[in-house]
């Protein structure tokens, strides 16, 4: 078994359940075949960078799955035949194949996606400690070379 992703695009102007289907019929494909789904993220629609059969615009989804080669021919067939689908790609990525790693991997993409969601809080309340700290220290080396002045013109004196 090996890891692959599916980006599939398909008409924008299809109502949500064509698109539920579409994305169940593959579910059931990949465990038909004895395949684990990793993840399936819905992308919504977008502006597409070229016209394809005359649509301007298109729904992506993403399938990640660990499966058989046979599998990924089922599902291809599948997109090639149905009318829906203008395009889609099948990338073999590197990656867990059990369901404890996939599990593993997903809870560890999800711990970095929040902790990089309060980093930038975290990067503004460092800096503006940082401001502040910088500021009181400016101003108290102005202070101390003001006395160092003052101390030095009383001696002249």
């Amino acid at each position: 078994m090996k890891r692959y992703e599916v980006v599939c695009i398909v008409k924008s102007d299809l109502p949500e359940e064509d698109i539920s289907n579409l994305i169940e019929r593959s579910e059931k494909i990949i465990t038909k075949g004895n395949g684990l789904i990793a993840q399936i993220d819905k992308w919504g629609k977008k502006r597409l960078a070229y016209e394809i059969d005359k649509q301007k615009e298109g729904f992506y989804f993403l399938i990640d799955f660990a499966g058989d080669g046979s599998v990924v021919n089922e599902i291809e067939r599948n997109y090639k035949i149905d009318d829906k689908v203008l395009k889609f790609m099948t990338v073999k990525k590197e990656g867990a194949v059990t369901r404890e790693g996939i599990d593993t991997e997903i809870a560890a993409a999800q711990a970095k996606k929040n902790e990089a969601a309060t980093s930038p809080e975290k990067k503004i309340t460092q800096q503006a400690e940082k401001t502040i700290a910088e500021s009181k220290d400016s101003k108290t080396s102005v202070e101390d070379s003001a006395r160092n002045e003052e101390q030095e013109t009383k001696k002249e004196e």
